[in-house]
């Protein structure tokens, strides 16, 4: 095992949007795991836009602490188990990412059991669609569902378990011609709103001609406001997802106003909540072992963009964040 490990740090907190040199990657001594904790030597860990709030420091009601200049940054990761409590060799999942090793506490490793064909798909953000999907809104045989942010980690993944709960048209937003495509030839999805291609209203009107019965939301913004125009009477709606206000260079990633038409909303009897993992426990075990049957199966993809190197890290959130990924942003080391 080498004596050093390189990890990333933040340097600064960004004017606007973050930039590769808000990031530094330092090289520091492997640590030493202390009593109850693990050393792992990661291999994969997740970018999520979720650290432009971290960064951006507005963390109120967040359950996740503010990063400042100097910290590691962290977020999901897998990686193996070589020194500690836990048996030697073994895949974990844990929080310590954007490192070449880590050293987390054993009780917040989770051993990987081979619920998934691949441990890569533990990075996987299904976990937050398939609950709003089947705990807040329902999909009904038959269902027009509207996910927008389509092509991102949880877009990507809620068309298709949409489309596996019984929807019957599966339209998506997303920022790029290219990206509509995949979704379509891909992914299953029926249409998509192109996003800068004049008005998301009107599209979405060409796109579901009979009206949205369920909306998963991940953006915000216009999008949820068009949405709410094109709803049928009972339309449920989910949020899970502010990416408008996280992704804006005019906002810290801790807000994201948008208009709603209250009258529609009281007239169609449109029902809208957030959607919060914790208020759901069950959820997880749930949608693994259902990921896990679909993956087998061929049912389901997880498509995600692959950073190979931990000196390509510092690019990764910019890269995200420009909308040069589909699916998961994952680091490969």
């Amino acid at each position: 095992m080498n004596a050093t490990h390189r990890l990333v740090r933040l340097v600064r907190r960004p004017a606007g949007l973050p930039t590769a040199d808000d990031f530094t990657l330092a090289r520091v001594p492997v640590p030493r795991p202390e009593d109850g904790r693990v050393l792992v030597r990661n291999t994969r860990f997740l970018v999520f836009p979720g650290l432009r709030t971290l960064i951006g420091g507005e963390t109120r009601d967040v359950p996740l602490p503010p990063l400042c200049p100097g910290d590691t940054l962290f977020g999901p990761a897998v990686g193996e188990v070589v020194d500690g409590p836990l048996e030697k060799g073994r895949l974990v999942l844990h929080l310590q990412g954007w490192r070449e090793y880590a050293t987390p506490a054993a009780a917040e490793c989770r051993p990987l059991e081979g619920t998934l064909p691949d441990p890569v798909a533990h990075l996987a953000q299904g976990s937050a669609a398939y609950g709003a999907l089947t705990r807040l809104t329902g999909v009904r045989e038959g269902d027009t569902v509207f996910v927008t942010g389509a092509a991102g980690a949880v877009g990507t993944l809620a068309g298709q378990i949409a489309r596996l709960l019984g929807a019957a048209r599966v339209v998506g937003s997303t920022g790029s011609p290219d990206k509509a495509r995949r979704l379509e030839r891909e992914l299953g999805y029926d249409a998509t709103v192109l996003r800068g291609a004049g008005p998301i209203g009107g599209q979405l009107a060409e796109a579901a001609p009979d009206g949205i019965d369920v909306v998963l939301d991940t953006v915000g913004g216009e999008q949820l406001t068009a949405a709410v125009h094109a709803a049928n009477r009972g339309a449920r709606f989910a949020l899970v997802g502010a990416l408008d206000g996280q992704l804006s260079p005019d906002r810290a990633g801790g807000s994201a106003p948008a208009v709603l038409d209250t009258f529609r909303l009281l007239n169609r009897g449109i029902t809208i909540a957030g959607y919060h993992g914790t208020d759901h426990p069950d959820v997880e075990a749930e949608w693994e072992a259902r990921f896990g049957d679909w993956l087998r199966t061929g049912e389901i993809q997880f498509p995600y963009t692959p950073f190979r190197g931990i000196e390509r890290a510092p690019e990764a959130l910019p890269e995200l964040i420009a909308g040069r990924s589909f699916g998961a942003a994952v680091v490969e080391l």
